[in-house]
């Protein structure tokens, strides 16, 4: 069964292995599609997105203090 799983896999690596090989316009498009992917994860979540706890709290407990208040409901009396 292993054996079987495994040469499943590289039968699939190897399609897209030769089908990457004999692109010509189509390695030109994943660039594209990999470089926008690294702008709109990378670059836009460092630039939007800063680190909320590192700077409100200066150590590990105050910050789960805060996500514990902040995720779980007040008690009820």
């Amino acid at each position: 069964m292993a054996q079987k799983s495994f040469s499943r896999l590289k039968w699939l690596f190897y399609l897209y292995y030769d089908g990457f090989k004999n692109m010509k316009t189509g390695k030109t498009l994943w660039l594209i599609i990999g470089i926008k992917l690294f702008v709109l994860l990378v670059i836009i979540k460092w630039l939007f997105f800063p680190n909320f706890l590192e700077t409100r709290f200066t150590n590990d407990e105050d910050r789960g203090a805060y996500i514990l208040d902040a995720l779980t409901p007040p008690k009820e009396k």
